[in-house]
């Protein structure tokens, strides 16, 4: 998670959302990304879309049943879902979303029964760490 955290600071600094993300494959990273949707003006530049791609074109699959994806905030539902389609093996995350999370905190669709895959899901690892992260950001805002 300090890897993702790492990521997400970075964002920070660059004025975006500050959500960062790795993927773990077979025990290394493979893929870092954050938040880019201000530079990239792309709504779904979210941290997870942006890692997920980058693990699918160096593992040259869009299949990552065996990866491990860590990110600094409980994904929302468009990266939930894409997690889904990627078939990843388990989803760590730092804090909750209690507006948009979607591993628990208002819906659980990673691990949804009705659909052909769930993901493992492990919350709240570091979520003070990346909690103070994001609300330093949006206070900054207001």
């Amino acid at each position: 998670m300090r890897e993702a955290l790492k990521q997400a600071e970075i964002a920070y600094l660059q004025q975006e959302a500050p959500v960062g993300a790795i993927i773990v494959y077979q025990g290394k990273i493979i893929a870092r990304a954050y938040n880019r949707k201000e530079e990239l003006q792309d709504p779904t530049a979210h941290a997870e879309m942006l890692v997920l791609q980058k693990a699918a074109q160096y593992l040259g699959s869009w299949h990552l049943e065996e990866a491990e994806l860590l990110v600094t905030l409980e994904p929302c539902p468009m990266c939930a879902y894409a997690m889904l389609q990627a078939r990843i093996k388990r989803v760590i995350f730092g804090a909750y979303d209690p507006k948009t999370g979607a591993a628990g905190s208002v819906i659980n669709l990673l691990q949804d029964k009705r659909f052909n895959h769930q993901v493992e899901v492990i919350g709240g690892i570091l979520k003070e760490e990346c909690g103070l992260l994001l609300q330093k950001f949006f206070q900054e805002r207001r």
